[in-house]
């Protein structure tokens, strides 16, 4: 037998790689089967659907690793998750981390709901246990649509765990005492974040290049979704437009058009902005130690970053607004979620 050539010495018995240089640099591979007339028949250029199709057509047996989790793991990490939003794909990861130790050697077809619901139940972390069950189901789905089973998704119907959403609101009291603690760029970061109602990391990466006329403009690195938050009406600046224009002249010596620079005129990170968050919170809550503010100090020291962002929305009269704001597509999960203050009532007399 003819030894076979050195790039297909990777591919089974009768498959063949054939590549044609493109006109724009790129190469095109695609894959092809020869039977026993030396017939090329075309498989496509997704290796592992060509491997399917070559099974089907030798007759034999899927693949192995494309029957076991873990080549469907590696391929929807390679193909899927890069596709995804850069804070989606971080979460993403985690969860394939976790989801791998307990389905990697499985093969697809022998997991069961039962298995599934076992999978939930072990895991302490039980929102987390949530969310990785909803990527599998994913993964899941698209192993289906890349013909590698035909069987029904194991994680439909299977129950999920109680959440409880988080209810903590920042009262005036916590947030004069952290803000009174932190230094400029953090105090910086505090403001744009009330007033912007938007996440950690994209307060971070506005820069004066986002303001296009009267607007900030948004684009959410969680969900895409694109903003334009008014600075000015009229040609009167409101809240949102008076801070910019003080942190802009505050900066302006620094080359970084980014709004949230330490006195270096270095773009404050997630990392700094976390300790920098962390010591004001930490010396705001000894102070009212201090001071034998024991109830405000308990307070203190659960406010988080990431509280300001539903502080925001719970201080919106209108809750269309508020949903607005933080780029949600249904009030529903702004009230759920973010809206932490009680509606306002009327006494009985």
């Amino acid at each position: 037998m003819r030894p076979r050539k050195t790039e297909n010495r990777d591919l089974p018995p009768g498959m063949v790689r054939r590549k044609r240089p493109r006109k724009n640099g790129t190469v095109w591979i695609g894959y092809y089967y020869r039977d026993a007339n030396g017939k090329e028949i075309a498989l496509g250029i997704d290796l592992d659907k060509a491997r399917l199709k070559w099974a089907e057509l030798e007759c034999k047996a899927k693949p192995a690793d494309l029957k076991i989790m873990k080549g469907i793991f590696d391929r929807y990490e390679r193909d899927i998750v890069p596709k995804k939003a850069p804070r989606t794909q971080k979460d993403n990861k985690a969860e394939l981390k976790h989801l791998r130790k307990g389905f990697d050697t499985a093969p697809i077809d022998a997991i069961t709901p039962s298995m599934v619901a076992q999978y939930r139940d072990a895991r302490t972390a039980k929102t987390r246990a949530n969310r990785e069950i909803a990527l599998l189901s994913h993964v899941f789905n698209m192993a289906r649509e890349w013909g590698f089973t035909d069987k029904e998704n194991p994680c439909a119907g299977v129950r999920k765990n109680k959440e409880k959403v988080r209810d903590f609101y920042a009262n005036d009291v916590v947030w004069a005492a952290v803000y009174t603690q932190a230094p400029q760029e953090l105090k910086d970061a505090m403001d744009l974040a009330y007033l912007t109602g938007q996440r950690p990391a994209d307060v971070i990466a506005m820069s004066q290049g986002d303001i296009e006329g009267d607007y900030l403009t948004v684009k959410q690195g969680k969900t895409g979704k694109r903003l334009r938050i008014l600075m000015q009406v009229d040609g009167i600046k409101n809240s949102l437009g008076v801070l910019i224009e003080a942190i802009v002249a505050r900066t302006k010596q620094h080359t970084s058009k980014r709004f949230i620079l330490n006195t270096s005129g270095r773009q404050v990170s997630q990392e700094m902005l976390r300790n920098r968050w962390d010591d004001a919170r930490e010396k705001a809550r000894l102070k009212a130690i201090s001071e034998g503010a024991l109830g405000d100090a308990e307070k203190i020291a659960q406010f988080q970053f990431k509280d300001i962002r539903p502080k925001a929305a719970s201080e919106i009269t209108d809750i269309s607004d508020a949903s607005l704001l933080l780029g949600h597509s249904k009030q529903e999960i702004t009230n759920r979620v973010y809206r932490r203050v009680g509606a306002i009532a009327k006494p009985s007399k």
